[in-house]
């Protein structure tokens, strides 16, 4: 099973560097799981490019719908609780925004209830490093020749 951080997320919704590397993995698994709060994450995403004019209205309307689209077929993570759990001693461990805090929370609880590894899908360098340092698998960027903070 494979975890999808929203740094890999948002490169499947709108076009970046990254894209092609989130696309590979989803053509190798299209099965997504991530944290319930992915989705306003990426709609924070979206909505700063757009403030910043990196988006027209035509392009941000198009692509909050592909987030629709997207979020409509993942599973999320709601316990909060259990991963709120997790994320505030990921915080204690590692220097990490609330935020991505969640996201490894989120992941690693996923992760203790699976019998096989879970691979965490990131394209944040920091938090890449939390997660191998937390003891979880995390998928290659190398792939094209890319690296997480590109």
């Amino acid at each position: 099973m494979r975890y999808w951080d929203a740094s890999a997320l948002v490169p499947l919704i709108v076009s970046e560097p990254g894209s092609r590397l989130a696309r590979t993995w989803l053509l190798e698994d299209d099965h997504i799981v991530t944290w319930a709060w992915t989705r306003t994450e990426i709609t924070s995403a979206i909505e700063r490019r757009a403030r910043e004019g990196a988006l027209t209205r035509a392009q941000r309307r198009a692509v909050l719908a592909r987030l629709r689209t997207f979020a409509a077929g993942w599973d999320e993570v709601i316990d909060v609780l259990s991963v709120r759990t997790r994320a505030n001693a990921v915080l204690a461990r590692h220097p990490l925004r609330a935020a991505d805090a969640g996201q490894l929370g989120a992941a690693l609880l996923v992760s203790e209830q699976l019998a096989d590894p879970l691979v965490f899908l990131c394209l944040d360098q920091r938090l890449v490093e939390a997660a191998e340092r937390e003891g979880l698998a995390v998928a290659d960027t190398a792939i094209e020749g890319w690296r997480p903070g590109d």
